[in-house]
This record gives structure tokens, C-alpha cells and sequence, in this order.
């Protein structure tokens, strides 16, 4: 399967073991980098720098506010696959509510592949082509060095945005009951000897309905995973199992409950974390994930409504 790889230049995450893993499984992927001004002109990107006739697939990672604004361009383009790790805002309060519903209606034949189990499954009730495969991490980045926690409680991350600010009021909420470290530090080795820093690892992706990239990073780096619990859909396609290998709460107290529990308890602490690091390693780096990706491509997408003779002459003219 030859692949057209269209990713975001600009990214503030760090994901390019993610697209080594999928440029892996493909016969052939060619891996293009758009700028801002590339991604909100498609239709002229693609006209100057793309013969499409010598890909099987394309697959977009590009911004979605973006993305959403040229839906009469990319609905032309053949065999079109969609990732996306942000379609959760679908479904929360926030300035895209809805939006990706409606992107996707215009081109209900493009398979996506969501990050999130219940986003997917809440997609394909919608009618959509929509696959399941997690966020995961960077196996080359991030890993456990078994040296010295000498930060007990902690979390690691931007808290200054509208879709974080149910995680602001939880951490500011459990600040005020115990001596949690809010920090953040710079990608790559300062943030990986951070991670191999704290014992228990506050993840609080309050109301995303998904887990983000942190937890499998936490994981990775043989943290005690203390995880806001997204209910059994996303539990289960993870193999998430409370007290097992990571800790789910609901509430607070809950939280501080079970930590309590744990610092009681050293060693069955360093077995959930043990358990969690495995867990991770074996299903969630970002070689397995891209291999997950491409099985998912390579499944026959739905075909396209043929134009009519009237759109053909409408798109000739810039109008449709």
C-alpha cells in the first residue's frame, strides 16, 4: 500500500516515532510536513505538489480548525483516511462542539480513526466510518530507569486551556488537600527524567472522555497511574483495570483514598506500577500503534457518491 502522509509541521507534541510506525507498515509512505499557510490551501497544495494517482491512500493529521473550513475541497480527494486525537471536543463543551459531526456528514464515506474508544463508537452511531486506535507514546523517549522517586505526588502538563479546565479545578481541588507538585518541563529528556522522578502521577483529563498521551507516557516511565476513570468502553479497549495496573478515580476523595491505601502499601504500589509499565510497553508505543493505524487503512473504504455532470461543471468553476 502506497500512502501519502499529510502531518502538521508546527506540533507541539513530539510524534515522529508515531509516524515512523506507520511509514513501517506501509509498502511505500511519503511523509509530507505542511505549514500553516500549506494546510489552509489544499486544494492549491495538492494541485502543485501532488499527482494522486500514485497513492492508494491519503492519510491526513493535520489541523482540524483548519481542516474544517476546505470540507468541498477534501471531500474530492480518493481513498481518504482521517486521524484525529482531538475529535473528544465533539462531545464537550468547548468551541468545537459538534463541529467534527458536521465536518464528517460532508464526507460520510472517509474512515477516521479516533483516539478514543467511546468518541469512535459515538461516531459510528452517528453513521461514520470511525476505527479505534489509542494516542500511545515514544518508545525511544520515554523509559523507566528504575532510579529514585523522590517526588511522591505530581502532574506534568498545561492546565491553561478551555478543554483543561476541568483538570485546573481538580488539581487545584487535591493542591489543596495534599502536596502535589504542578509543574511543567521542556519535551524530551527533561520531561522523561521528570516523569522517572514521581512515584504516583496525577492524570486529570477531567470530561475529555479519553485518555491523553500522559498516561501512557506515566506508564512508560513506571509511575503509579492515578487516572480520572472514563468508564468501562475505554477501560476495556485499553485493558485498564483499577488497581491493577493503574489507579481509577471519579472523585477526589476517591483519589485520595485509594492513595492513602497505597502509601500504606509500598510494595502493591510498585506492582500496579509494574504491571501499568508493561502493560504500555507491549500494546502502546508508537511503533505498535502505527502498525495499528495502517491495519486499519488497509481495510476497503466505502465508495464515494459519483458527481453529478452539474457538480463536475460547478467544481470546473470554483463554486462547488
Amino acid at each position: 500500500m502506497n500512502v501519502l502522509f499529510l502531518v502538521q509541521a508546527e506540533q507541539r507534541a513530539i510524534l515522529d516515532r508515531l509516524y515512523d510506525g506507520i511509514a513501517e507498515a506501509c509498502d511505500s509512505c511519503d511523509i509530507r510536513w505542511l505549514s500553516s499557510d500549506e494546510q489552509a490551501n489544499l486544494k492549491r497544495y495538492f494541485r502543485e505538489h501532488v499527482d494522486l494517482a500514485k497513492y492508494d491512500r491519503i492519510l491526513f493529521f493535520l489541523r482540524f480548525k483548519k481542516e474544517m473550513r476546505q470540507w468541498r475541497f477534501i471531500r474530492t480527494l480518493p481513498n481518504l483516511v482521517i486521524l484525529e486525537h482531538d475529535a473528544y471536543q465533539n462531545y464537550i463543551p468547548c468551541k468545537y462542539t459538534g463541529k467534527f459531526s458536521a465536518h464528517y456528514r460532508r464526507m460520510p464515506w472517509v474512515r477516521v480513526i479516533s483516539s478514543g474508544a467511546g468518541v469512535s463508537q459515538r461516531l459510528r452511531e452517528e453513521g461514520f466510518d470511525a476505527c479505534f486506535v489509542p494516542k500511545g507514546y515514544d518508545q525511544a523517549l520515554l523509559t523507566c530507569s528504575d532510579r529514585e522517586r523522590d517526588i511522591e505526588l505530581a502532574f506534568v502538563g498545561s492546565t491553561k486551556s478551555v478543554a483543561y479546565s476541568g483538570r485546573k479545578a481538580l488539581l487545584d481541588e487535591l493542591g489543596r488537600h495534599e502536596n502535589l507538585l504542578v509543574t511543567k518541563t521542556k519535551s524530551g529528556e527533561e520531561y522523561c527524567e521528570t516523569l522517572n522522578r514521581i512515584r504516583f502521577f496525577v492524570s486529570a483529563d477531567v470530561g475529555m472522555g479519553e485518555y491523553m498521551i500522559k498516561n501512557f507516557e506515566a506508564m512508560a516511565c513506571g509511575c503509579v497511574l492515578l487516572a480520572y476513570d472514563h468508564g468501562e468502553v475505554e477501560n476495556s479497549a485499553l485493558g485498564f483495570v483499577d488497581m491493577e495496573n493503574l489507579v481509577l478515580y471519579r472523585t477526589v476523595d476517591e483519589l485520595r483514598e485509594k492513595l492513602n491505601l497505597l502509601r500504606q502499601d509500598l510494595p502493591r504500589a510498585a506492582a500496579i506500577a509494574e504491571a501499568g509499565r508493561q502493560l504500555v510497553e507491549k500494546r502502546y508505543g508508537f511503533a505498535s500503534i502505527g502498525h495499528q493505524i495502517v491495519e486499519l487503512m488497509r481495510r476497503p473504504l466505502r465508495q464515494a457518491p459519483q458527481a453529478s455532470w452539474l457538480q463536475i461543471q460547478l467544481r470546473r468553476i470554483g463554486v462547488y
